[in-house]
Protein backbone atom coordinates (compact mmCIF):
# COMPACT_ATOMS: atom_id res chain seq x y z
CA UNK A 1 0.00 0.00 0.00
CA UNK A 2 1.02 3.24 -1.43
CA UNK A 3 2.26 5.97 1.61
CA UNK A 4 -0.75 7.91 -0.14
CA UNK A 5 -3.26 5.24 0.34
CA UNK A 6 -2.39 4.43 3.78
CA UNK A 7 -3.03 7.94 5.10
CA UNK A 8 -6.27 8.41 2.88
CA UNK A 9 -7.13 4.69 4.88
CA UNK A 10 -6.48 6.46 8.54
CA UNK A 11 -8.66 9.15 7.64
CA UNK A 12 -11.66 7.28 6.63
CA UNK A 13 -13.43 6.45 9.80
CA UNK A 14 -15.11 3.36 10.57
CA UNK A 15 -18.70 3.66 10.73
CA UNK A 16 -19.35 0.39 11.19
CA UNK A 17 -21.26 1.09 14.62
CA UNK A 18 -23.59 2.81 12.79
CA UNK A 19 -25.06 -1.36 11.18
CA UNK A 20 -25.39 -2.01 14.80
CA UNK A 21 -28.32 0.84 15.26
CA UNK A 22 -31.68 -0.96 15.46
CA UNK A 23 -34.21 1.00 13.21
CA UNK A 24 -36.87 0.03 15.85
CA UNK A 25 -35.62 0.76 18.69
CA UNK A 26 -33.25 3.99 16.76
CA UNK A 27 -36.55 5.50 15.97
CA UNK A 28 -37.05 9.14 18.10
CA UNK A 29 -40.32 8.30 19.98
CA UNK A 30 -39.90 4.46 20.33
CA UNK A 31 -35.89 5.52 21.48
CA UNK A 32 -37.85 8.12 23.99
CA UNK A 33 -40.50 5.88 25.47
CA UNK A 34 -37.72 3.16 25.96
CA UNK A 35 -35.51 5.93 27.75
CA UNK A 36 -38.04 6.90 29.86
CA UNK A 37 -39.28 2.89 30.46
CA UNK A 38 -36.00 2.41 31.78
CA UNK A 39 -35.82 4.70 34.27
CA UNK A 40 -39.31 3.83 36.14
CA UNK A 41 -39.51 0.31 34.71
CA UNK A 42 -43.54 0.86 33.67
CA UNK A 43 -45.92 3.50 32.99
CA UNK A 44 -49.67 4.60 32.17
CA UNK A 45 -50.31 5.95 28.54
CA UNK A 46 -51.36 9.33 30.34
CA UNK A 47 -47.38 9.72 31.84
CA UNK A 48 -45.77 8.55 28.35
CA UNK A 49 -47.85 10.87 26.49
CA UNK A 50 -47.67 13.86 28.58
CA UNK A 51 -43.67 13.46 29.31
CA UNK A 52 -43.13 12.93 25.45
CA UNK A 53 -45.61 15.53 24.42
CA UNK A 54 -47.35 12.94 21.75
CA UNK A 55 -51.06 12.63 20.54
CA UNK A 56 -52.88 9.40 21.27
CA UNK A 57 -52.71 8.05 17.72
CA UNK A 58 -49.04 8.29 17.38
CA UNK A 59 -47.83 6.97 21.09
CA UNK A 60 -50.22 3.88 20.58
CA UNK A 61 -48.72 3.21 17.02
CA UNK A 62 -45.13 3.23 18.51
CA UNK A 63 -46.25 1.34 21.48
CA UNK A 64 -47.65 -1.24 19.37
CA UNK A 65 -44.20 -1.70 17.13
CA UNK A 66 -42.14 -1.66 20.38
CA UNK A 67 -44.43 -4.68 22.12
CA UNK A 68 -44.75 -6.40 18.42
CA UNK A 69 -41.25 -6.54 18.40
CA UNK A 70 -40.58 -7.73 22.28
CA UNK A 71 -39.31 -4.60 23.31
CA UNK A 72 -42.25 -3.47 25.57
CA UNK A 73 -44.79 -5.02 27.33
CA UNK A 74 -48.78 -3.46 27.12
CA UNK A 75 -51.37 -4.96 30.23
CA UNK A 76 -54.73 -2.97 30.25
CA UNK A 77 -56.79 -2.57 33.06
CA UNK A 78 -59.09 -0.31 35.24
CA UNK A 79 -57.83 2.29 38.30
CA UNK A 80 -61.06 2.78 39.53
CA UNK A 81 -64.05 2.36 36.79
CA UNK A 82 -61.45 4.22 34.24
CA UNK A 83 -59.51 2.25 31.57
CA UNK A 84 -56.11 2.24 31.77
CA UNK A 85 -52.78 1.22 29.86
CA UNK A 86 -49.43 0.17 31.52
CA UNK A 87 -46.28 0.49 29.48
CA UNK A 88 -43.54 -2.21 30.99
CA UNK A 89 -39.99 -2.12 29.17
CA UNK A 90 -39.06 -5.68 28.56
CA UNK A 91 -35.81 -7.42 28.75
CA UNK A 92 -35.19 -7.39 25.58
CA UNK A 93 -35.95 -3.75 25.51
CA UNK A 94 -33.41 -3.27 28.14
CA UNK A 95 -30.81 -5.20 25.22
CA UNK A 96 -32.41 -3.41 22.52
CA UNK A 97 -31.73 0.45 24.44
CA UNK A 98 -28.13 -0.90 25.89
CA UNK A 99 -27.25 -1.60 21.86
CA UNK A 100 -28.29 1.24 20.84
CA UNK A 101 -26.57 3.09 23.75
CA UNK A 102 -23.44 1.54 22.79
CA UNK A 103 -23.32 1.87 18.92
CA UNK A 104 -24.22 5.55 19.67
CA UNK A 105 -21.39 6.29 21.50
CA UNK A 106 -19.04 4.54 19.72
CA UNK A 107 -20.15 6.59 16.75
CA UNK A 108 -19.62 9.37 18.74
CA UNK A 109 -15.93 9.09 19.46
CA UNK A 110 -14.98 8.39 16.05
Amino acid sequence: MSKDAHDEARKTPDVSAALELNDVVHQRTRLGVLVVLAEVREADFPYLKATLKLTDGNLGQHIEILARHGLVSVRKGYEGKRPRTWVEITRAGEAGLAAEIRALTALLSL
